[in-house]
């Protein structure tokens, strides 16, 4: 069974700046490919970044271009997403989840983030 704990959220000024961090257990991290989503209120939920299994491929949604960093440390089984310049339009709570068999089946509990103007 695989299990996702997010942390970093928190309050945050625009322009500022935080880490999210998604710890997973498992012993096959290393071969999932693990994506970033979030959900704003009234909103659906949207993708914000994926990295492929190695690292070496990376996805941005094309509101966080140039501002968010998603890695992975997968002798941590950790992925991360950097996110720098935050806007109050990236207020959302945070979601990592894991892509096994083609399908981002396992969820993480979500991270509030706030971004305030």
């Amino acid at each position: 069974q695989v299990q996702l704990v997010e942390s970093g959220g928190g309050l945050v000024q625009a322009g500022g700046s935080l880490r999210l961090s998604c710890a997973a257990s498992g012993r096959t991290f290393s071969g999932w490919t693990m994506g970033w989503f979030r959900r704003a209120s009234g909103k659906e939920r949207d993708i914000v970044a994926d990295i492929s299994s190695s690292g070496g491929t990376t996805y941005y949604g094309d509101s966080v271009k140039g501002r968010f960093t998603i890695s992975r440390d997968n002798a941590k089984s950790t992925v991360y997403l950097q996110m720098n310049s935050l806007k109050p339009e990236d207020t959302a709570v945070y979601y990592c989840a894991a892509q096994i068999g083609g399908v981002y089946g396992s969820w993480g509990q979500g991270t509030q983030v706030t971004v305030s103007s």
